[in-house]
Parts: C-alpha cells; sequence; structure tokens
C-alpha cells in the first residue's frame, strides 16, 4: 500500500470540484492546495498578493514574454514556475495531499504516487450550479462559465504537452452530474484508495 498519495484534480467551471475535493481530502484526511492557500505560500515568498490574484490561472501575455533558458521576462512565468516548483517539493517530501488546477496532472506525471482527476459536467447543470452560487442570470453565468474556463484553458496549454480537459491527459475524468457532488466524491475516493492499495 502507498504511503503517500497525491490527488491532483483540473475542473470546469461550474462543475462542483471544489466542492468533491473538499469532500475528498476531508475523508483522507490529507491536505487541500487551492487557489487561496497556493496564493499564500507565493505570497510568503516575496510576492504581491494583489499581483497574484489578477494572474490566477490567466493566459499568459505572448507577445511580451521572452524566455531563454529557464528564465522569462514575463512575471506571470516566474510565478507559475515557482508554483510548479513549490508543488515538486510538497509531493518529493513525502506529504499527502489534493492539489486543484495548476497544472498539476502533469508538473507530477511521472509521480508514482499521484493520481489524477477531471471533474466536468453538464451544461445545464453547471449553469444552473454558477447561477445558484453567485446570484446570476443566465446570460451572466454563461459568460462567466466560458471566461474562466477559457482562462484555465490558456494556462494550461501554454505550460502543458497535454491539452486541458482531454481525458488521456487524466487518469480518470467524470461529469459530476451523473451521480450528483456526493456520489461522485464517494466513487472517487473508492478509486483512490484502490490506486493506494495497488503495487
Amino acid at each position: 500500500m502507498k504511503d503517500q498519495i497525491i490527488i491532483t484534480m483540473g475542473r470546469e467551471h461550474g462543475s462542483g470540484g471544489h466542492y468533491i475535493a473538499d469532500m475528498i481530502a476531508r475523508e483522507l484526511g490529507i491536505k487541500l492546495y487551492d487557489k487561496d492557500s497556493i496564493e499564500s505560500e507565493i505570497v510568503s515568498e516575496g510576492y504581491s498578493e494583489e499581483l497574484i490574484r489578477r494572474m490566477d490561472e490567466k493566459p499568459v501575455n505572448f507577445f511580451a514574454s521572452r524566455r531563454i533558458g529557464r528564465f522569462s521576462n514575463s512575471l506571470e512565468v516566474n510565478v507559475a514556475e515557482k508554483t510548479f516548483d513549490m508543488i515538486r517539493a510538497k509531493a518529493a517530501s513525502g506529504e499527502s495531499f489534493l492539489l486543484i488546477g495548476r497544472c498539476g496532472e502533469q508538473v507530477l506525471k511521472d509521480d508514482p504516487h499521484r493520481v489524477s482527476l477531471f471533474i466536468g459536467g453538464d451544461p445545464h447543470a453547471k449553469l444552473c450550479r454558477v447561477m445558484e452560487k453567485k446570484g446570476l442570470s443566465a446570460e451572466e453565468a454563461i459568460e462567466e462559465i466560458r471566461t474562466v474556463d477559457h482562462q484555465r484553458k490558456a494556462y494550461h496549454n501554454y505550460y502543458c504537452e497535454m491539452k486541458w480537459g482531454d481525458a488521456r491527459a487524466y487518469d480518470l475524468t467524470v461529469k459530476s452530474d451523473v451521480l450528483g457532488m456526493e456520489g461522485t466524491a464517494e466513487m472517487l475516493i473508492r478509486y483512490i484508495r484502490a490506486f493506494q492499495e495497488k503495487d
């Protein structure tokens, strides 16, 4: 049985991915790293909190950025690389955790303790969830989903070989509306525990 478990999770906006991740992390008794906790650690390294929030999983300005080897004049790229290095260090330390976003399935693709998940959902179910959670009209929710997913996709695809949401990049992809969020979390917990038992 694997003593260490690392779960990486990509998700579509409105799929309930964060809620599902929280249920999984609580049940397994492991740390959940999401936008807020990642930002907090990066800020502790000396970066501006306001700047980090502006750049959170946003596309890189391709025309303004220039890379020489591992070094770039783009602050977005430097912050992303710092984030990836931090994730690798946590994995190397032996810590078990669940990571939401941040290209986790690619950053840790060679780690034998990593299981990668992607949470999607039916468009109507996602729309209803965003409308209810944010108090938005249908038109506003459609635009928010489109914008957020576009940003996540552009960020991911800039840094990763495999495309965001491509099932071939993940161990398991699921639609949260099929079993509901609780049912999806329970199914994924069983999957993760089976992965831990595997030699």
